[in-house]
């Protein structure tokens, strides 16, 4: 049958791993397990644990099998996303109230698991940080394996594709995707997931095309159809034209040249054609290997996050297990700099079992969180401050405090520091005594008190999801107000040029740390307003690193004049995309 025998249908997701790839779709929808529910005779309860005890060790053993042999295809970096898996199974909170479960309610073990698992599945779904989010697909990766093997079942029908085939799937999870194969896949589609799902680091690492979000296209799309994945755009064709195919046949040879060229680019300095040298930098979470780090042509980490250490462990981790990472990635980069951002927990990212956190907040995005959370259990905070400390004496650390409002926050976290210093110094165990401390620009109230906090910081950095989110009063994770978070607001364009002009009044650097720093075609605005540097995500670097050495910066600086002339959103996104498609240079494709 013609492709042309249909009606094409465009489908926009969220562009998740690059390529352009054209096939058949294989629909992978796994049903809900039917998990049994009856009681078990006091006598028998012994027997249950013993069960859920065997299915733990056969649980870790499939992973741990699973693990090795995507280390052998894809590498460590990959297979050490199975190391999150192998951690929930140890979890000794998940595996001790199982076993009360049983012990007190009487019922048998697939019911009690499944019980305490769906409460931290819906804890960590709450969590308003994507990347924890996506963490619950770990924690539900697990226990659908491990209650698999309490029932005696399986299911592995993407290990037993024989031909190649789009995949398009409500959402996937690690063991889904871990036997995958190129040669079998040609992309993947979802209707859930972001740019951090495992589903999305395993298409990158198997280099296949992906768009995530596209919310219901596993319910328009049957099995056999023809698609087409664009994971530039984040577009999905179902049932593509003739003459959409010959276009995309160039789009995808034309996009494979590109990339090389914007990866060529990460050998070189971040310079522009004026011959100024502009800073990029990493955002990290602390499990990346600093070898890579070191070579990926970056010039150091602009935000190490550390709230995944202490959600991995689902309690506060002691200074010297803090400090064991920290060194790790200071030590392993320097003499690059690592800015290591003070814990931003509570609130919407709570520990569970932890009686700081008894209660719900009405507004957890503006209630007892980050440096508020830190300043009200101080030997928590200190913890983690010795341990930066002690870490600085390795390389370049530096410390940065989230959600500052106002200068009290920050005189008195300031005050912490210089206590734990003086602990240190009793102990006797070495730190950079000029250790650089700066604050980020997140909440508007900062934004607007920046010359005052400028006076007792050593540099800012703009956290510009926040920022957007508070500023226009859009809740970034809503769909319905989704349109409504817009980093091309004059409001914002305008927030951020103020906040760098009051810090350089007072000779103090300005990074930036947002997605809109990662964004190729806002990076230049970014510059133009004067940010010092960019702190972005690895795969967003090539292109980045690209721009900057194609352009010049006196004209970045001529576009920020003019943006922030203007009073509409779509007259600044004009502007900051044809900057864009100006200056990148010839034979770059534009959107479709």
């Amino acid at each position: 049958m013609s492709s042309t025998s249909k009606s094409e249908i465009i489908l926009k997701g969220i562009p998740a791993s690059p390529g352009v790839a054209h096939g058949s779709a294989f629909i992978y929808l796994k049903g809900e397990l039917e998990i049994p529910s009856y009681l078990v005779p006091a006598d028998k309860r012994e027997e249950e644990i013993e069960r859920f005890e065997q299915s733990l060790l056969e649980t870790r053993r499939q992973i741990s099998a699973i693990r090795n042999e995507v280390e052998e295809r894809l590498g460590e970096e990959e297979a050490r996303i199975f190391d999150a898996h192998q951690m929930v199974l140890e979890d000794r909170a998940l595996i001790e109230e199982t076993i009360t479960g049983v012990i007190d309610s009487g019922y048998n073990i697939e019911h009690c698991f499944q019980k305490v698992a769906s409460r931290y599945i819906e804890a960590f779904a709450n969590i308003d940080d994507e990347y924890i989010k996506e963490r619950v697909s770990d924690i539900r990766d697990v226990a659908r394996r491990l209650l698999q093997n309490l029932m005696g079942k399986s299911d592995n029908a993407l290990g037993r594709l024989s031909h190649e085939k789009v995949i398009v799937a409500e959402d996937l999870s690690p063991s889904d995707t871990a036997t995958l194969e190129k040669g079998r896949v040609l992309a993947i589609v979802t209707d859930q997931g972001s740019r951090t799902s495992h589903a999305v680091i395993m298409a990158r690492s198997i280099a296949v095309p992906a768009v995530v979000g596209l919310h219901n296209a596993s319910k328009q799309i049957n099995p056999g159809d023809t698609i087409l994945v664009d994971g530039y755009e984040g577009l999905l064709i179902l049932n593509p034209k003739d003459d959409t195919l010959f276009r995309y046949g160039k789009i995808r040879i034309e996009r494979q040249n590109i990339q090389r060229m914007f990866e060529e680019s990460l050998k070189f300095p971040a310079k522009t054609q004026d011959g100024a040298d502009l800073t990029v930098m990493l955002n990290i979470e602390g499990l990346e290997d600093p070898a890579v780090l070191r070579t990926s042509g970056a010039e150091g980490v602009g935000l190490f996050r550390t709230e995944a250490l202490f959600l991995r462990k689902d309690r506060f981790p002691s200074e010297d297990e803090q400090f064991v990472v920290y060194k790790r990635i200071v030590e392993g980069i320097s003499p690059q700099p690592v800015i290591i951002r003070t814990l931003d927990l509570g609130g919407d990212k709570m520990l569970q079992n932890n009686s700081l956190f008894d209660y719900e907040e009405a507004n957890p995005f503006m209630g007892y969180r980050a440096i508020r959370f830190c300043l009200e259990n101080p030997q928590l905070f200190k913890d983690q401050l010795r341990a930066i400390l002690r870490a600085s004496a390795y390389g370049t650390a530096k410390i940065m405090f989230p959600m500052i409002s106002c200068i009290d926050e920050l005189l008195d976290a300031r005050q912490m520091v210089n206590e734990c210093m003086d602990e240190l110094q009793r102990r006797g165990q070495p730190y950079d005594i000029r250790i650089k401390i700066g604050s980020m620009i997140e909440i508007p109230g900062a934004a607007y008190s920046a010359d005052h906090l400028a006076q007792n910081c050593d540099f800012f950095s703009i956290g510009t999801n926040d920022l957007i989110q508070y500023m226009l009063a859009v809740d970034r994770v809503n769909d319905r107000i989704a349109h409504l978070y817009q980093p091309s607001h004059p409001a914002v364009i305008r927030t951020i040029h103020h906040v760098i002009q009051s810090a350089h009044k007072y000779s103090i650097p300005v990074g930036i740390c947002g997605e809109m720093a990662g964004d190729p075609v806002f990076a230049p605005l970014l510059y133009g307003l004067g940010a010092d540097e960019l702190s972005i995500s690895q795969s967003a670097l090539p292109e980045i690193k690209y721009l900057i050495r194609a352009m010049r910066l006196d004209d970045a600086r001529k576009l920020a004049g003019d943006v922030l002339n203007c009073s509409r959103p779509h007259e600044i996104t004009e502007l900051v995309r044809k900057f864009y498609f100006d200056h990148i240079g010839p034979g770059v494709v534009k959107p479709v």
